[in-house]
């Protein structure tokens, strides 16, 4: 079932891992106040709220994205189908943006559950990756923990596409106020449009998701 969706799915995450495996050779030292600016090597201008902006967005993006493989093999209605198609096209290659805006400033690249995914562990052993992608379990807004991952593709293919947009919901809330924070403190302008598009793109999400569930 969706052999082709699965195949492109496969390459997919496959470049979200090699760009996570890019190893930044900088120190994260100097002033830490958001007003701090830094300039890279190849020019960009920079403060710590773009970098933190990426730095907790990026394991952020590939928990949505796991869920998203979850659901490719569940039996979803089209609109479903849909979402979790538009989740994939829209956070694959901002991952890859934004491990290359860190590379780019010498910052270190997080590890994230994507990684221990693609290197075949199972769910079960995911879920101390899901308490440091979250920064401590709860600090990182909208992220799901090992227990709500473990719910999610434990549920029955009947409950599976209500539970999914659920959290769903949840983690694109999350997202939008990390985006809201990046748009209100950051410098470097393509970060700062990233933001404004993720905030945008993912309420418009959410609204969907809120119509298909009668929340709306």
């Amino acid at each position: 079932m969706h052999r082709t969706t699965l195949r492109r799915l496969a390459s997919a995450t496959g470049a979200i891992t090699l760009a996570l495996g890019l190893a930044a050779c900088g120190d994260d030292g100097g002033d830490s106040r958001p007003a701090a600016v830094e300039t890279a090597r190849n020019g960009d201008v920079f403060n710590r709220a773009d970098v933190d902006f990426a730095t907790a967005m990026i394991p952020h993006h590939a928990q949505a994205l796991r869920m998203a493989l979850l659901a490719q093999d569940r039996p979803l209605p089209d609109e479903v189908r849909a979402l979790v198609d538009q989740v994939q096209a829209a956070q694959t290659p901002e991952v890859e943006t934004m491990t290359t805006w860190l590379t780019d400033w010498g910052k270190d690249i997080p590890a994230t559950s994507m990684d221990h995914a693609n290197a075949g562990h199972d769910m079960e052993d995911m879920d101390d990756m899901d308490d440091m992608d979250g920064m401590g379990g709860s600090a990182m807004p909208g992220m799901m923990s090992g227990e709500q991952m473990e719910e999610l593709e434990g549920s029955s293919d009947a409950d599976f596409p209500r539970l999914w947009m659920t959290m769903m919901i949840e983690h694109h809330e999350g997202a939008i106020t990390m985006a809201k924070a990046e748009q209100a403190d950051g410098r470097f302008p393509d970060a700062i449009a990233l933001a404004e598009s993720i905030a945008e793109s993912q309420a418009a999400e959410i609204a969907t998701m809120e119509d298909l569930l009668g929340n709306g």
